[in-house]
């Protein structure tokens, strides 16, 4: 029988509450920035590029680098603001990442970072143009009350809130300013007691959807409170939303973008970049309800072929019926991997011209990408919600003879570090 091994402790070097002055410099992916303090690299939230800082550090795990947050501010950044919320800051809620930064300069952080990511990981000149050019757009809604989705963690005592950053801690909230009105008033303020977090999401009809989890995150209650409704009902199981100019059905709290302009806005960038033809086979990967797929499916006509890949059996649900009145799309259940892509490209016979992907944070990975770069297809448009899995994937389509020919970047998440982006790559030997 094997031993177990034992917990490798921490290897910091005590630093662990100490309080010391910093310049800070360049923004880094996970929304802090990067200083320098007696030869170790010290990563500080709550602060900007340029600023002089004083820091307490939170968490000392590593000989050559700790975290800390920026407790005092000596020489502050031109971009600095009021946050509009008092529960965020250092030892606060650990919800927002950027609420202390101007909405145009969280912009062009965001923009940084991606760029960053890709010339890393993705092995690109930080001259190309498309590198270069990168901006990060905004989306219509405003920079507060645009999360239509939510898990609020639930203290002991019964009270929502969400978490410290990297804590288990609760921060008890009366509300949240980057959630939808409905979404936070159906939670918060309200009695938990026995509930380990509570699911809230809020449809394109004004339906809250709230569902119960317990310590161990499995859902035992599920309600719904219709607009003018005073007293929730049972879930009818189903979600409405609307993006690409159709009607869209979901699963009360499945997965959807959770701003409510980033589906038509993702929508409307992978159609630009896909400029898919009639005729032609498109894939869509990791296809969850079937929103790309079923916005570029009138587009390829009656001659041609959408096939969306999801593993999940309710969204698979889903898209069949929002689907089923385009008899060119269907629904494939199964992973997307090396063995279930082998035989989807066995099926098919011949290469996609398209393949549309929005793979979960971990990106599609080297194996993945580097079959997909071998079907030829025309166009690969990627869907990427972490620009570090984006660069990674970017180097392994370069490896299978594919280049990075554009990419935009939407403000999907405001007041936090996370950005949406849609690249588009395309064979070398084209």
């Amino acid at each position: 029988m094997a031993e177990r091994r034992p917990r490798r402790e921490p290897r910091g070097l005590g630093w662990d509450g100490r309080e010391f002055e910093v310049t800070v410099g360049p923004v880094a992916h996970g929304g802090h920035c990067v200083a320098r303090h007696e030869g170790r690299v010290v990563f500080v939230r709550h602060s900007l590029p340029g600023e002089r800082v004083v820091v307490r550090v939170t968490e000392d795990r590593h000989p050559g680098f700790c975290r800390a947050d920026a407790v005092e501010v000596l020489e502050a950044s031109p971009a600095r603001v009021e946050r509009p919320c008092p529960f965020s800051g250092p030892g606060k809620c650990g919800g927002c990442d950027w609420q202390h930064v101007d909405v145009a300069e969280q912009h062009r952080l965001k923009a940084d970072v991606v760029r960053e990511q890709l010339v890393r990981l993705g092995r690109l000149d930080a001259a190309d143009p498309v590198v270069a050019g990168l901006v990060v757009e905004e989306l219509p809604g405003g920079a507060l009350r645009w999360r239509s989705r939510a898990r609020f963690a639930v203290d002991r005592d019964g009270a929502p809130g969400l978490r410290r950053h990297r804590s288990h801690d609760v921060v008890v909230l009366p509300d949240c300013p980057i959630t939808v009105e409905p979404a936070a008033r159906a939670v918060l303020g309200r009695d938990w007691s026995g509930a380990g977090a509570v699911d809230v999401a809020v449809d394109s009809a004004g339906v809250v959807t709230t569902t119960r989890l317990d310590r161990r995150g499995r859902p035992t209650a599920t309600r719904v409170l219709r607009p003018g409704a005073d007293v929730p009902e049972e879930p009818a199981g189903r979600a409405e939303r609307r993006a690409g100019g159709r009607d869209w059905e979901v699963e009360g709290t499945g997965f959807w973008q959770v701003h409510p302009a980033a589906a038509d806005a993702l929508v409307a960038a992978v159609g630009e970049f896909a400029q898919v033809r009639p005729g032609e086979t498109v894939l869509d990967l990791y296809a969850g309800a079937g929103l790309f797929g079923g916005a570029l499916a009138p587009a390829v006509g009656a001659e041609g072929r959408v096939v969306c890949v999801e593993a999940d059996p309710g969204a698979c649900a889903a898209a069949d019926a929002n689907l089923a009145d385009l008899p060119q799309a269907e629904v494939w259940q199964g992973e997307v991997d090396a063995e279930g892509l082998g035989e989807l490209l066995a099926e098919l016979g011949s290469g996609p011209d398209v393949v549309v992907l929005d793979p979960p944070r971990a990106g599609a990975g080297r194996d993945v990408s580097r079959l997909l770069a071998g079907t030829g297809a025309r166009a690969v448009v990627y869907v990427a919600c972490d620009p570090a899995s984006l660069g990674r994937d970017v180097a392994a389509f370069a490896e299978g003879g594919y280049r990075l020919a554009g990419v935009r970047g939407f403000d999907a998440f405001p007041m936090t570090q996370h950005v949406e982006c849609v690249a588009l790559l395309v064979s070398t030997a084209r």
